[in-house]
Formats: C-alpha cells, structure tokens, sequence
C-alpha cells in the first residue's frame, strides 16, 4: 500500500494531480486508513501511470476517460481502441502540418528582414498586412 506521497514519488505525479484524477473519476477512490489517510494499492499505481502516458502521448482527458472504460472491459473487441489511436494519430498528423506551414511563414518573414530600420522591417511589414502571408494561420 502506498500513501499519497509514496504513490506520487513513484509516478512522478504531483499529489494535486492525483487528487484532481480522483476527483474527476479517472482514479478509483482509494482505501483509507484508521487516521482517514488515503491508501493506494499497485492497481492505483498503474492506473496512473496509464493516465500520465497517454497524456504524455497527447490525449485528451476524455479520450483516456474512454479508454480506461475500455480497459476495464478486458475481452472486448480492441477495434474502438485502435480507432482512436488513429484518430489522435491524424490530429497530430494535421498539427504538425499546420506547425510546419507557421514555420515556413516565419522563415519567410524573417527573410524579408533585410536588417535596418525597424520602418523597413520585413517581418513587422508582414504582421501588418496579412495578405502577405503564403499560408492560412489564422
């Protein structure tokens, strides 16, 4: 059994975040002890850690929500799984697009920045006039 501090020390999970995963429902409630103190087991421990990769990997609160139901119904069909897994995957795909468009627009503006005075600055010109813009970033 671990107590609060015990458990954050092992998932490297700050003891707030542990209450919050407890108060939103992504923890089970833990065993107390006679002095009322919260007492975890390994169980708790690994599901926190499952919670903190998935946020670590970028998914949402909700999504780990669904997953762990899913988890929890251990000889289902993982297609659900797999189907958010790709889903997530796409999102971050189509991020990493958009991010990649930001820095090739910045690249370009800095470019423009020939040096000078900051009247015939090329990047503030840009920042002016969107229209001088290659890509949509709005």
């Amino acid at each position: 059994m671990y107590a609060i501090g015990a458990l954050s020390r092992a998932t490297d999970c700050k003891v707030e975040t542990i209450r919050y995963y407890e108060k939103i429902g992504l923890m089970p409630e833990p065993a107390r002890s006679d002095g009322n103190q919260r007492r975890y087991a390994d169980r708790h421990r690994e599901r926190l850690h499952f919670i903190r990769h998935g946020r670590e990997l970028g998914f949402s609160i909700s999504a780990i929500r669904e997953l762990l139901d899913l988890c929890d119904r251990k000889h289902r069909d993982c297609a659900a799984v797999d189907a958010m897994a790709r889903r997530h995957r796409d999102a971050v795909a189509d991020r990493i697009r958009a991010l990649t468009a930001l820095r090739d627009e910045l690249d370009r503006m800095i470019r423009r920045c020939a040096g000078g005075d900051v009247a015939h600055c090329g990047v503030i010109e840009v920042l002016g006039d969107h229209r001088l813009c290659r890509h949509d970033h709005g």
